[in-house]
């Protein structure tokens, strides 16, 4: 698992190049001066101030060391010119079939995933029920609440 490439969008290398930027530029600095601050206060057994940075410290070193990880590891997907099928990098329009409603979804890999911003990952069950359909096919999907039949009606 230590070499397993972690699959990225560009615009999520981005987002996350920027976000690993801001850590070790900004927040860093920002949480040096708390903790050199909270010192001034006295004993640093009991100084919730103190002990407050130094958790947010912990934190922001742990997700610097994550992001770096996914970093060394990326592979960057590159959307080719076919939109005939679903690929990881696809952004793809489905009609939920017995609710007649429409979604859409951009496929991602699991690191770049955020259901919230319709970013799902390619080894969701959506995800993974999808990849490789063309436009028009139909798919059942079980997911943890049953299951749901979606209609593909656009790639891109």
């Amino acid at each position: 698992m230590a070499d397993e490439e972690v699959l990225l969008t560009r615009s999520g290398l981005e987002k996350m190049e920027k976000e690993l930027f801001f850590l070790k530029s900004v927040k860093r600095k920002e949480i040096a001066a708390r903790i050199k601050d909270a010192i001034t206060y006295g004993d640093i057994s009991d100084n919730s101030e103190y002990e407050d940075a130094k958790n947010e410290q912990a934190f922001v070193e742990g997700r610097i060391i994550t992001l770096e990880k996914i970093l060394r590891r990326a592979r960057i997907l590159e959307k080719g010119d076919s939109n005939n099928y679903v690929t990881v990098g696809s952004t793809v329009r489905l009609k939920d079939v017995e609710m007649d409603r429409e979604c859409t979804y951009t496929i991602v890999g699991t690191a770049e995933a955020d259901p919230g911003d319709s970013k799902i990952s390619n080894e969701s069950p959506v995800g993974k029920a999808i990849l490789g359909l063309s436009t028009g096919d139909e798919v059942e999907v079980k997911v943890p609440a049953g299951s749901l039949k979606y209609r593909i009606l656009e790639i891109s």
